[in-house]
């Protein structure tokens, strides 16, 4: 699968972040993500693949591109048979995000980037619209923090991983009412905060490289989000826990249903009878091959966001694989115009 995608979902990923960095600062985050949408969806179209959105523009809204269930690539024309040999057909799931922090990006602000996940048939969660209580560490301590763990706790245990003080730490999270006693608990801890408006899967990944002086992702975020940051996660080695919220008492948005009886009868029509479950990354990405994609497009921890020079535009992006082990940072020039010169600073 890698050898087949791995430079075309980079190309996906790249084309996402260039349509949508230019509204960079306009304010309209609705555009930025619609021409990331457009973008995405035309240049997965190209590919040689038949793909199926398992999570993409929302499942509650009638999105007309990337919506969950629609299918993507050029095995999925109705004249497929003309270019597609079913001996050599790439089926795959894919979960998108064209611009995750869509107000990042319509104010300037750093951390907002184009992702996707993909894996064979069935090997994504298709996760629901709904939001997740999410836990993301380091390697080191894969395994031993633990979700249903106190903040306190899991800041000792990483502290025992990490063979750092828990004044060394830096925690994230989103800066949310909800979450105004776990910030409390870190900081009374010890340890240090990090605060974000959106983006949580960057945060999620960062935890994953040394050197990012990010050490956990703790709080509650967008259910789809985490479905990504566990293939990240799971790709990485790293942990990665995630538990859906259903309950619109405790996200305290008024986005997620009416209801906590109505979002369970959901969920039990969706297949998950057990709508407290604790899933891990493995769980969360569980196919044997899961490739991550992202590009930045404004900068962040991780990439540097799209940079437009005359004639062109300067691009970063990562892509992680389970199936090579590998983490690849991909540093592109764009030719529009035939371009006088390159720009390589």
């Amino acid at each position: 699968m890698e050898n087949t995608l791995g430079l075309e979902i980079i190309e996906v990923v790249e084309q996402a972040a260039i349509a949508s960095s230019r509204w960079m600062g306009k304010g309209e985050k609705n555009t930025a993500d619609q021409v990331a949408v457009e973008a995405m969806r035309e240049r997965m179209n190209k590919i040689y693949m038949r793909g199926r959105i398992v999570i993409g523009e929302g499942e509650r809204d009638e999105a007309p591109m990337l919506y969950i269930g629609e299918e993507v690539g050029i095995c999925t024309r109705e004249d497929a048979k003309n270019y597609c040999n079913p001996d050599e057909l790439v089926e795959i799931d894919i979960a998108v995000d064209p611009c995750e922090g869509t107000n990042l990006v319509a104010y300037g602000q750093n951390g907002s980037m184009a992702v996707l996940a993909i894996s064979e048939k069935g090997g994504l969660f298709a996760a629901p619209d709904f939001y997740m209580k999410k836990l993301a560490a380091p390697a080191q301590a894969r395994g031993k923090v633990d979700i249903n763990k106190s903040a306190t706790e899991n800041l000792k245990i990483l502290s025992e991983c990490l063979n750092r003080s828990v004044e060394e730490l830096v925690v994230v999270v989103m800066d949310r009412p909800r979450h105004k006693e776990l910030i409390a608990e870190i900081r009374a801890a010890g340890a240090r905060v990090r605060l974000i408006s959106d983006g949580d899967v960057s945060a999620a990944i960062s935890c994953g490289f040394s050197g990012t002086n990010i050490h956990a992702l703790m709080g509650i975020g967008a259910a789809p989000e985490g479905v990504i940051s566990a293939a990240a996660m799971r790709c990485l080695g790293g942990h990665f826990q995630g538990q859906l919220i259903y309950d619109p008492e405790v996200v305290q948005t008024g986005l997620i249903g009416e209801s906590r009886e109505g979002n369970l009868a959901r969920l039990k029509e969706m297949g998950i009878n057990d709508p407290d479950k604790c899933y891990n990354a493995e769980e969360l990405a569980c196919g044997q091959n899961v490739l991550f994609a992202a590009c930045g497009i404004t900068p962040g921890t991780l990439m540097e966001g799209v940079r437009f020079f005359h004639g062109g535009a300067r691009t970063q992006s990562l892509v992680i694989s389970s199936q090579s082990k590998t983490a690849r940072f991909v540093d592109t020039i764009h030719m529009f115009d035939s371009p006088q010169t390159l720009n390589l600073k």
